[in-house]
């Protein structure tokens, strides 16, 4: 684990490295006296304080989707730190299995906490470890507290546990959002590479058909599967009618993960160029920007007669938009209410109506022979690539604009830092709220405790069951070698 503990107090060779030399890295100091962000007055100001974010980071542009139409990408939570996989890429730490699931009561907290910090309509992560782990009842509960709350709840899960059936009671629940994450990290049984692991997408895509929910997939990046991206592309552009976007991490050396850092030819760059590849088209991923340009990228794609057709080829047209339209939300459920809302809009700028209707002719025009054999079905699918910050490498002003947080007891906090600095958070006992005084819970014994009686070793004791570290001997060799 690369905490700041490790690093700034085990003497660990880490604390040495260039990596902390170069300008606007953050020290093993920062790292550890690093805090939740100030909380807005009201919810109803997050959307300001983001932009005041974007400005002094210097992210602020005509096509910054942060602080003009959203105060954060998504927010984590985590409600279990237990996972029933081990992979090679993975940013939990060497201690978490050795963590109890945070009482229902402090997760509720967690998502008072978020309506606080960002308001109605953020989406919040619900995640782990693996959120299927969780008592079945108690998930239920933790997704209808979301959406009650105002906010959008998405599954993030391996999928080994996310039945059909529990799917079901999660979408009665206000369930909105399923993110499946597969990959060759996974080490997953009686698959020899990324492209057979389709088989296991499509599955996972059958278990959500029919529900409602808009599908999305999460593909780690690494040197294992660098070859086979365009094959995966091709694959969620084959079944865009249920899947909404595909996700892309680039691996980071974080957490208990095995890979170390990532070979050099891995890259935002070259990742969108192995996307455009498997989409047969050179998509824009320049047209909008979510959060520091260093973080993400994000592009939209227009798919008929499995062909797909970039949905942001007119730069600027698509900021324009962007702006007229900045205060809108969209219901991504509904395709119909989607349209109508847009289409409302557009209606109170003629020029602007204009100018959109001449590309939606142009682009009809272009994609005409595959409309024909779509029957007019056109589906959007939306790609991203997540630049994640390996542990020793953090960037000050990248953790100040980052859109894709992790809610703690005191507020939320960017998920690279926490990712860094996991142990600090999940040892800690939580103080509880009530009447009957000061009470603390022990993430190591699950029990409740006299606040003057619990105390946190400096060392955690595994059991063989809390104990991960299957596919190190695999992997172990892969640290050593250089990127």
């Amino acid at each position: 684990m690369r905490s700041e503990q490790t690093n700034a107090e085990s003497g660990d060779a880490r604390t040495e490295s260039p990596c902390f030399e170069r300008p606007r890295r953050m020290t093993p100091d920062d790292i550890r006296t690093a805090r939740p962000a100030s909380q807005p007055d009201a919810p109803a100001l997050a959307l300001t304080q983001s932009r005041r974010q974007m400005i002094a980071a210097g992210q602020w542009n005509a096509s910054q989707l942060m602080g003009r139409r959203w105060p954060i990408g998504c927010v984590a939570l985590e409600i279990t730190q237990r996972c029933n996989l081990d992979c090679a890429a993975c940013y939990l730490s060497e201690n978490s299995e050795a963590v109890h699931d945070l009482p229902l009561d402090e997760i509720f907290h967690h998502i008072n906490l978020i309506y606080e910090y960002y308001g109605p309509h953020t989406d919040v992560q619900v995640t782990g470890g693996d959120p299927t782990l969780r008592h079945r009842g108690e998930l239920i509960a933790i997704v209808r507290r979301i959406r009650e709350t105002g906010m959008r709840p998405t599954l993030f899960t391996n999928g080994i546990k996310a039945t059909r059936d529990l799917l079901g009671a999660l979408v009665d629940a206000g369930l909105v959002d399923v993110a499946f994450h597969v990959d060759m990290t996974q080490g997953r049984k009686g698959f020899d590479g990324e492209i057979a692991l389709n088989t296991l997408r499509h599955e996972y895509i059958e278990r959500a058909r029919g529900l409602g929910l808009s599908v999305f997939f999460n593909t780690t990046i690494f040197d294992g599967n660098f070859e086979d991206i365009p094959h995966i592309v091709g694959f969620f552009i084959r079944n865009s009618d249920i899947v909404r976007m595909a996700s892309f991490q680039l691996q980071a050396d974080t957490g208990r993960g095995v890979l170390g850092m990532r070979p050099s030819r891995i890259t935002i760059e070259s990742a969108t160029r192995k996307i455009n590849a498997g989409a047969g088209a050179a998509l824009s991923f320049d047209a909008i920007q979510i959060g520091h340009s260093h973080c993400n990228r994000c592009a939209m794609a227009l798919v008929t007669n499995n062909k797909a057709y970039d949905m942001l080829d007119d730069r600027q047209l698509v900021t324009d938009v962007l702006e007229h339209t900045s205060h809108l939300r969209f219901d991504r459920h509904s395709r119909s209410a989607v349209t109508r809302i847009f289409a409302m809009s557009l209606l109170t700028s003629p020029r602007l109506l204009g100018r959109a209707l001449v590309w939606a002719i142009r682009k009809a025009w272009l994609a005409k022979n595959d409309l024909v054999a779509a029957r007019g079905r056109v589906d959007k699918l939306s790609f991203f690539i997540h630049n994640f910050m390996d542990a020793c490498a953090l960037e000050r002003d990248r953790i100040d604009a980052c859109t894709f947080t992790t809610v703690t007891s005191d507020g939320p906090i960017s998920m690279c830092l926490h990712n860094a600095k996991r142990d600090a958070f999940i040892l800690q006992p939580v103080r509880l709220r009530g009447s009957t005084g000061e009470r603390l819970w022990n993430p190591l014994s699950g029990e409740i405790e006299a606040s003057r009686a619990c105390r946190i070793g400096e060392t955690v004791k595994h059991s063989p069951k809390t104990a991960k570290g299957r596919l190190k001997g695999l992997y172990a060799n892969r640290r050593s070698t250089p990127a």
